[in-house]
């Protein structure tokens, strides 16, 4: 395939962009209020929600250095000169049943790296379900290259799954649907998206299933990426189960959406994923409010891994919170986590 100079790339994103936004539906009837200014997205049986992986990257270092070399946090991520060989991805299998017993499979994110992905996706069966139908769905929490780039292996194996998305999408990440490579970047995806294509909007609550729903957050993100959207499960008799990415919109704004919008939102049960508090190290003073204003909401399960960073989960251990820990197998660096092959059931 022939590189194309900065102007064809350019010009081709926004075609490739318009193009989509064209053909893709928006969900732009989501549920109505009820007198209380809440929603009733009904309630589920169970979650069983199982860790593709966990791992975004395995060099934290060299991750940081790259993204400081092109010039930090306000670059462009589709132009930083990741390295491959850094490259994992973060990916999560959610089997939800309904209150008659049927079950519907959903999978959160598709990692980065092609062949990580690959392999994760055979080590735990995820290519045959993908092959036959069995899940239902794939839900981008957000664009980030270790949450998305990895797309051509979900396609690979369904090039006609529904995807949703949050329409806060830049038009690369809508272009990169179709089908295109990113030379700088080290991002290619060969298998055009054939496929229902659905945005989710901010602020709004989209029920998928009884007991299920999605809600997208707008806010900029670091490496030029906005908005994420994340996923909420009202258990029956147990309590409402928070379900996302990487929380950039922060464990307290998501869970305080649930408390204030949906009904069952006012008894929290669980929790699980990355939460955005230390993912490169120590837990940072400004960011310590979130691990303590955890507390309020009396979670029962704390399944929380990827970029919640292992001294943020250290600190919810000393505090009590039931932390639900892992086997620290196929690379994650930590039992004290739900890592790689683990899960975690909500029911």
């Amino acid at each position: 395939m022939k590189e194309m100079n900065r102007r064809d790339f350019v010009k081709n994103v926004a075609i490739g962009g318009a193009v989509l936004g064209l053909g893709s539906a928006v969900l732009s009837k989501p549920l109505k209020a009820l007198a209380s200014g809440q929603h009733d997205i009904g309630q589920c049986k169970s979650v069983r929600v199982k860790c593709i992986s966990e791992l975004g990257w395995f060099d934290s270092k060299k991750l940081v250095s790259q993204m400081k070399a092109a010039g930090g946090g306000k670059t462009n991520q589709w132009i930083i000169p990741w390295d491959p060989k850094n490259a994992a991805g973060s990916c999560t299998l959610i089997d939800m049943e309904t209150l008659d017993g049927r079950h519907h499979k959903i999978l959160l994110d598709t990692g980065w790296s092609r062949e990580y992905m690959d392999e994760a996706f055979k080590r735990e069966g995820i290519d045959k379900m993908l092959k036959n139908g069995e899940i239902e769905a794939l839900i981008i929490s957000h664009e980030h290259l270790d949450h998305y780039w990895g797309l051509e292996t979900t396609l690979k194996y369904n090039p006609n799954i529904k995807i949703i998305i949050p329409s806060t999408f830049y038009p690369e990440g809508m272009f990169y649907l179709r089908g295109t490579e990113y030379f700088e970047a080290n991002a290619r995806n060969r298998i055009t998206h054939r496929g229902e294509l659905v945005q989710s909007k901010p602020k709004e609550v989209n029920k998928l299933y009884n007991g299920c729903a999605v809600a997208a957050f707008d806010l900029p993100i670091v490496i030029r990426v906005r908005g994420e959207q994340s996923l909420y499960f009202n258990v029956k008799d147990k309590g409402m189960v928070c379900v996302t990415g990487c929380c950039h919109q922060g464990i307290l704004t998501f869970a305080d959406f649930a408390q204030e919008k949906i009904v069952g939102g006012d008894k929290m049960y669980g929790v699980y994923g990355g939460l955005h508090i230390a993912p490169f190290g120590p837990v940072k003073p400004e960011r310590e409010y979130l691990i303590t204003g955890m507390a309020k909401y009396n979670f029962k399960k704390v399944a929380v891994n990827h970029c919640t960073g292992l001294a943020a989960v250290q600190k919810m251990v000393e505090l009590g919170y039931p932390v639900v820990k892992g086997t620290a197998r196929y690379g994650s660096k930590s039992d004290l986590y739900i890592g790689n092959g683990d899960e975690v059931l909500f029911g």
